[in-house]
């Protein structure tokens, strides 16, 4: 019995059943002595390639993070002890903790750039119709395209390399903007360089990637929240997967009592003032908001927390597209969205464009029914008025300035509102 014990030995391949049998009185001088030692493996949580979309680079984000996935040093709420299984793979996005000592610990937000839906249907778009197969492999697939050639050749971004990509953020490009991403790009080693000898042919498709599906990383990345942009933080990707800093959606607040309803809807406009008029000259605009397009960090200050709907105008430099580029359509531009949706005109954009939309979309919800009626139809009047498009009588700023000034009174200055306290106490911007 015990020599089948030992013959068994040489041929297992599971470790765990190898020290079974060792434990069983298997010999390890008498087994075949080819087979190498075992080492302790400390148990470790089982990602798996396929849910961090792994298995799909080089056409994915980046890999800035993995070792912190892996070293579980990023972990999912759900994850209390190493045998829970992954949360399901369909989710958008996942609440998450990070640390850099293992002792302290930090709320992220783990998200992918569209659904898992939606990117198992672009894959199969991009061998259908670069390979005419079911599936294949997406990076020599991309590889092939003439647009990814063109950036294998170019060693500067420019407009007509992203011409006709889907994000907002390039419609209207500038050089200027172009040489941001590439400078600032953290994927990559820094190189603080406006040209891209410093990317490898990886790092091109990896780049050029995340701009066509959602460009929502690369504005984190390019106007960092530690410099005052109103974003939360970047903190690496890997595969298909995001880590930034935490935020709740607007939408948990708005039932919020009167006093947070002022504050956060003045942060709002705050918001939007910075993003119409800043240091770099640059015009940021919506082309959608919703409930989650804004979060709420833990110390109650308001950020943008899906930047994916942000256009960009360049106020200095203006589009370096010409007329026909934009229209331009290839497989980069129909990853996540149809091939056939219209681009907005660079020229048709106004400044009262954003706040108009959050005057219908997510003011009433935040505002309405909330204070008593002298300060409350003052508020409904004003809403009313902006979401029909302000009329030409007034300029954005007025149109903010009005509603400010009706808000401001309304919030208080205690502990609710870290961010501002109690700096509130002794000054009189708050």
């Amino acid at each position: 019995m015990g020599r089948w014990i030992c013959c068994l030995c040489s041929r297992v391949a599971d470790p765990l059943m190898l020290l079974l049998l060792l434990a069983l009185g298997c010999n390890p001088s008498t087994a075949a002595t080819a087979s190498p030692s075992v080492p302790h493996v400390k148990p470790s949580y089982s990602f798996g390639r396929t849910f961090l979309g792994l298995d799909k680079c080089n056409a994915c984000i980046g890999t800035s993070i993995c070792k912190k996935f892996f070293k579980e040093e990023i972990r999912f709420d759900t994850w209390l002890s190493s045998h829970l299984k992954l949360p399901p793979s369909s989710l958008l996005s996942y609440s998450g903790n990070y640390t850099d000592d293992a002792k302290s610990w930090r709320l992220v937000d783990i998200t992918r750039l569209t659904s898992k839906y939606q990117h198992d249907r672009a894959d199969k778009r991009i061998c259908t119709s670069l390979l005419k197969t079911k599936t294949c492999s997406l990076e020599r697939a991309l590889r092939r395209t003439q647009r990814f050639q063109k950036w294998l050749r170019a060693k500067r971004l420019t407009p007509d390399l992203v011409q006709g990509l889907s994000s907002p953020m390039l419609r209207c490009p500038s050089q200027r903007l172009l040489d941001r991403i590439v400078r600032r790009y953290a994927e990559v080693p820094d190189a603080g360089s406006i040209y891209m000898d410093h990317l490898t042919d990886r790092d091109k498709l990896r780049l050029l990637y995340t701009l066509a599906v959602n460009s929502h990383p690369i504005l984190l990345q390019i106007f960092p929240d530690v410099e005052g942009w109103p974003f939360p933080r970047y903190l690496g990707s890997c595969g298909r997967l995001v880590v930034s800093a935490s935020t709740r959606p607007l939408r948990d607040f708005f039932g919020a009592a009167p006093e947070v309803a002022a504050d956060l809807a003045l942060q709002l406009l705050a918001v939007l003032r910075s993003m119409a008029t800043n240091d770099l000259n640059y015009f940021f605009y919506f082309t959608h908001v919703d409930a989650g397009t804004f979060g709420v960090f833990s110390n109650g200050h308001l950020f943008i927390r899906d930047a994916s709907t942000l256009g960009i105008i360049d106020k200095e430099e203006g589009s370096q597209l010409i007329d026909g580029q934009q229209e331009y359509k290839d497989i980069f531009s129909c990853l996540t969205v149809g091939c056939q949706s219209a681009f907005v005109s660079c020229d048709s954009i106004r400044e009262k464009h954003s706040l108009v939309m959050v005057c219908q979309d997510l003011l009433p919800k935040l505002l309405t029914g909330k204070f008593l009626p002298p300060v409350q139809e003052r508020i409904d009047a004003f809403l009313q008025r902006c979401a029909r498009g302000l009329g030409d009588d007034h300029s954005t700023s007025e149109a903010m300035a009005e509603l400010a000034e009706i808000l401001k009174p309304l919030r208080s200055c205690d502990s609710r509102f870290a961010y501002r306290y109690p700096d509130c106490r002794y000054s009189d911007k708050y």
